[in-house]
């Protein structure tokens, strides 16, 4: 599969998850340094947000638009991915009012990226992820998935929360 970066085409490894299937299980490292997975947040819905950095403005921006959108539905976590570290995606919730989103870091587990097909292998930001958007029921099945085409521009916000 492929995205773009300001145009330029960037190649990604592994499977996108579609819509129907199980989301792939992972391990992954919250702002506290604990590790967690899917099964930390069993009978919740789930809307995975996967940027390659809460440092730049566009994953900022998507980051607090979820956050904004998600933060007065029942039983709905809001996982945002990036490749950054556990201490700079807490710094960044603490300053956008953000905490009740859950930062997980790829630090410790390069195989997330892969397994959701979102890693780029080329390009400026080759080895961080792709910016993507996955629902989960409360059974890890994906009700939504959308791989943004162009990395500089937000997701569809609307169509990934009707999807909860």
């Amino acid at each position: 599969m492929q995205v773009t970066l300001k145009g330029n085409a960037v190649n990604l490894t592994g499977d996108f998850p579609t819509v129907g299937s199980d989301a792939p299980a992972f391990t992954l490292t919250t702002a506290s340094l604990a590790d967690v997975g899917l099964d930390d947040y069993a009978g919740k819905k789930k809307v995975i947000s996967i940027v390659p950095s809460l440092d730049t403005a566009v994953c900022a921006t998507s980051t607090q638009k979820f956050n904004a959108q998600v933060a007065d539905k029942e039983n709905v976590q809001l996982l945002v991915v990036s490749g950054d570290l556990p201490f700079a995606a807490g710094r960044f919730c603490e300053a956008n009012s953000a905490q009740d989103t859950v930062t997980l870091s790829t630090m410790r587990n390069t195989t997330f990226a892969s397994d959701y097909g979102v890693l780029m292998a080329d390009g400026p930001l080759a080895g961080l992820t792709a910016r993507a958007v996955v629902v989960l029921d409360e059974n890890n099945k994906v009700t939504y998935a959308q791989l943004v085409p162009e990395i500089t521009q937000e997701p569809d916000y609307d169509a990934a929360l009707a999807a909860l």
